[in-house]
């Protein structure tokens, strides 16, 4: 079998400012909370103008059969169908600056072939960075601030971070073995997870898609603004979950708990100098933190 990752992927054009341009990639299939990441791919594809400049052989890196394509009957006979592609087309900004995105099924095939061909295009196109996004359900309630965690290959990459994992194992995914790889091989890679409430996290969640396309920007220079369209959805989630809660007690204690938690968070985060440092604490350290809290919720009590 030819393994040249190039067997996979065809360059349709090159456009002349392709080069130097940096790289989103989106992959469906795997964990999006809010479709946070599918937002931010709709809404590129809508407000800007794309051409496709490459695409994947998908009959290598497909399994139709799991996740079969939709074919639509009519009348007397198949009138269409809807088949799936990994594409990169390329886009500008609001700024007339190339950018790259790469969207599309996750392979369920060939995973370390297809990083191949896209590290095969990153050197081709001399693609200074790669940038993926998706939303994760976290523990925290829809009337705080929209979090975030940032990781990348180099610490230098990393912004506005204020850790909240120190380790956690998850079901391996394209997106983050790619960053793992493109990482290993010296690439500079930036992966961003916006945090959506975890109550909402099969709903559409526009807030998150907000803070993805603002953490894009820091993390390429881009100038992707939201449209009014898009924060009007977010208000009206909002609006819609806010009247969910108000209408029942027990998803009202829910939100308290969560804002009580976050504040807590908050308020020993700002005064930690290890999480403003934006480390990660020891074994020794959490369990001194946790302690720190567990005796101010106690002496709170006895105050109340």
């Amino acid at each position: 079998m030819n393994q040249d990752p190039w067997t996979l992927c065809d360059i349709l054009s090159e456009p002349a400012d392709v080069r130097g341009a940096p790289l989103l990639y989106y992959f469906e299939g795997f964990m999006d909370a809010g479709s946070a990441g599918q937002g931010v791919v709709d809404f590129l594809l809508d407000a800007y103008e794309h051409t496709p400049v490459a695409s994947f052989n998908v009959d290598q890196l497909i399994d139709y059969r799991s996740r079969r394509p939709p074919l639509t009957f009519e009348i007397d006979r198949w009138s269409d169908y809807d088949a799936p592609s990994l594409m990169v087309y390329l886009l500008r900004d609001e700024h007339d600056n190339p950018f790259l995105l790469l969207r599309g099924p996750e392979p369920d095939f060939a995973w370390e072939r297809f990083i191949d061909a896209v590290e095969s295009l990153i050197d081709h196109w001399n693609i200074p960075v790669s940038v993926s996004f998706q939303g994760i359900p976290m523990g925290v309630p829809h009337t705080r601030p929209v979090g975030l965690t940032v990781h990348a290959s180099r610490p230098e990459l990393v912004f506005d971070n204020r850790p909240v994992f120190n380790e956690v194992t998850v079901p391996g995914h394209m997106a983050g073995l790619l960053e793992y790889r493109l990482g290993e091989s010296g690439r500079d890679v930036v992966g961003l997870s916006v945090h959506v409430p975890h109550y909402v996290m099969q709903m559409n969640y526009p807030a998150a898609t907000v803070r993805l396309l603002s953490a894009i920007e820091d993390a390429t220079g881009l100038s992707l603004p939201s449209d009014a369209a898009l924060d009007e959805d977010g208000k009206r989630i909002h609006d819609e979950i806010e009247q969910q809660v108000n209408e029942s007690e027990e998803v009202a204690s829910v939100v308290d708990s969560l804002e009580e938690q976050y504040d807590s968070f908050t308020e020993a985060a700002d005064a930690d100098d290890m999480l403003k440092e934006g480390r990660m604490p020891t074994a020794d350290e959490l369990g001194e933190a946790f302690e720190r809290f567990l005796a101010d919720r106690d002496d709170k009590r006895r105050d109340d």
